[in-house]
C-alpha cells in the first residue's frame, strides 16, 4: 500500500515500514514538515477538549438522578448511552473522510454549538424521550469536533505525534473526570434544571475553537494547500497487512471501551450496590478512576515515542488483566485502590493506538482519527447498552466478573507488525 504525504505537501515524519517486512526503510531529502511545537494551540486544544468531554460526561453522571426522576431501567439507560455514542461514532469517520479533503477550521465551533443545545434540552427535558434527543445532539457534537482537532493537534506537534496526542487526549479525560464530580456537588444537590450551569462551558468552548480555527485556517493558506491528499511517498506495508492490522486494532479497541464502559455507565451503580455507599460517595470514586485515565493518557503518547507504540499497545491492554480479575472480590478500600492502576494501564493505549494507526495511513489523519474516535464512542455505547441488559437479567455484580476477562482479547497484540518512522 502506498504512503502518503502529509498535508504540508512533503513525507509524513510518520511514514513507516516494517523492521521486520520486506521493504527498506523509505528516506527523504525533504525537510521535516513542522520544525517546532506549537503549545499554546496544543493547550488550546486541551482545554476545548476538556470542556467538551465535560459536557458528555454529564450524560453519564447523570444516571442515578435520571433513573429516579424518570423511574428507568438499566435497558434504558443503557440505551441513552446508546444514542449518545452512534450519533458520535458513525459520523466521525465521515467528517474525517470529509475533512482529509477539506479541512474545515470552524467546524469546531460548530460542533460545540451542537453540543451546547443538547445541555439545555438535558436541563430541561420533560420525557424520555428528550433525553434521547438531548444526548444525540451532544454525540453530534462529538462527532464533529474530534476528526479535525485531532488533525490539528497533529499539526501542531512539532514531529512529537504521541505528545500532541496526549496532551489532546488527556483534556477529554480531565473532562470526563470533573463532570461526575461536578455533577455530585452541583447537579446531584439542586436538581436536573442545575444542568443549564454547564452551558457555560460549553460557551467558553465556542469562544477558544474560534481563536484555534483562525490559527488553523492561517496554517492552512501558508501552507497553501486545503488538505488534499499527496502523492505516494514509498512503500510501506503490503495491503492486506495494513487491512489485517487495523482489524487488529479494532478489535483491541472493542476490548478496552467494552470494559471502560462498564465504569462510565454503571460503577456508580456497583458501588451502591455492594457496599452501600452514598450517589455522592461513588461520584467521587468515579473521579478517582477517570482522573486515573486522565493520568494513564498523559503518559502513553510519549512513552510511545520513546519506546515504540506496539509495545505500549502490548503492555496497557494485556497488562491490565491482573487488576481486572481482582476487582470483582475486592473490599471497598481494595476496589478504589484497584481502579487506579486499571485506569493508567488501559487508558496508555489510546494515543499510542491513534498515531500506530496514523503511522499505517499516513495523511489520512481525519479519517483514522473519526475512526477511531469514532470507535471507541461507539464500542463503549454499544458496551453499556448490552452490558445494561446483562445487568438486569443477572446483577451488577455479574457485570464486572464477566468484564473481568476481556484485556485477555491484548494478547492479539502479539500479531501488530514493529514499525518504525521511516528515516
Amino acid at each position: 500500500m502506498d504512503a502518503y504525504r502529509a498535508e504540508d505537501g512533503v513525507p509524513a515524519e510518520g511514514s513507516v515500514t516494517p523492521v521486520d517486512g520486506a521493504a527498506a526503510p523509505v528516506t527523504s531529502s525533504a525537510p521535516n514538515r513542522a520544525e517546532t511545537t506549537t503549545y499554546g494551540i496544543l493547550a488550546a486544544l486541551c482545554f476545548s477538549h476538556l470542556l467538551n468531554d465535560l459536557v458528555q460526561s454529564l450524560v453519564p453522571a447523570l444516571y442515578p438522578l435520571l433513573k429516579e426522576t424518570f423511574a428507568l431501567d438499566f435497558g434504558q439507560i443503557g440505551l441513552i448511552t446508546l444514542t449518545f455514542q452512534l450519533t458520535s461514532s458513525l459520523l466521525q469517520p465521515v467528517v474525517g473522510h470529509f475533512t482529509d479533503k477539506r479541512p474545515s477550521p470552524f467546524s469546531l465551533t460548530v460542533g460545540m454549538t451542537c453540543s451546547l443545545i443538547g445541555i439545555v434540552l438535558l436541563a430541561s427535558a420533560w420525557s424520555y424521550g428528550i433525553l434521547l434527543l438531548a444526548a444525540g445532539l451532544v454525540g453530534v457534537g462529538s462527532s464533529v469536533f474530534h476528526p479535525e482537532s485531532s488533525r490539528m493537534a497533529r499539526a501542531a506537534s512539532g514531529g512529537r505525534y504521541g505528545l500532541a496526542q496526549s496532551v489532546f487526549q488527556v483534556g477529554g479525560n480531565t473532562g470526563q473526570a470533573l463532570g461526575p464530580l461536578l455533577a455530585a456537588f452541583i447537579v446531584v444537590p439542586n436538581g436536573q434544571r442545575s444542568v443549564l450551569w454547564f452551558s457555560l462551558a460549553a460557551l467558553a468552548g465556542i469562544a477558544v475553537l474560534t481563536w484555534v480555527g483562525r490559527w488553523y485556517r492561517a496554517r492552512l493558506a501558508a501552507t497553501g494547500r486545503r488538505g488534499a491528499k499527496a502523492g505516494g511517498a514509498g512503500h510501506a506495508l503490503p495491503r492486506g497487512r495494513v487491512v489485517a492490522t487495523i482489524a487488529i486494532l479494532i478489535v483491541l479497541i472493542f476490548s478496552k471501551f467494552f470494559y471502560m464502559a462498564s465504569f462510565s455507565s454503571y460503577y456508580t451503580f456497583y458501588l451502591i450496590d455492594r457496599f452501600g455507599v452514598s450517589v455522592e460517595t461513588s461520584q467521587l470514586c468515579l473521579f478517582v478512576f477517570l482522573g486515573s485515565v486522565a493520568t494513564g493518557t498523559l503518559v502513553g503518547g510519549p512513552v510511545g515515542d520513546r519506546i515504540g507504540r506496539k509495545a505500549v499497545i502490548w503492555g496497557s491492554i494485556l497488562g491490565v488483566l491482573p487488576f481486572t480479575l481482582a476487582l470483582p472480590y475486592a473490599s471497598f478500600p481494595l476496589t478504589i485502590a484497584l481502579t487506579v492502576p486499571i485506569g493508567m494501564i488501559l487508558a496508555s493505549a489510546m494515543p499510542a493506538i491513534l498515531v500506530y494507526a496514523q503511522e499505517l495511513l499516513p495523511g489520512r489523519v481525519g479519517l483514522v482519527g473519526g475512526l477511531f474516535f469514532g470507535l471507541s464512542f461507539g464500542m463503549g455505547g454499544l458496551g453499556a447498552a448490552l452490558l445494561g441488559e446483562v445487568a438486569d437479567h443477572t446483577s451488577i455484580a455479574f457485570v464486572y466478573r464477566l468484564c473481568a476477562f476481556l484485556p485477555t482479547i491484548g494478547l492479539l497484540a502479539a500479531f501488530l507488525p514493529r514499525i518504525r518512522p521511516a528515516g
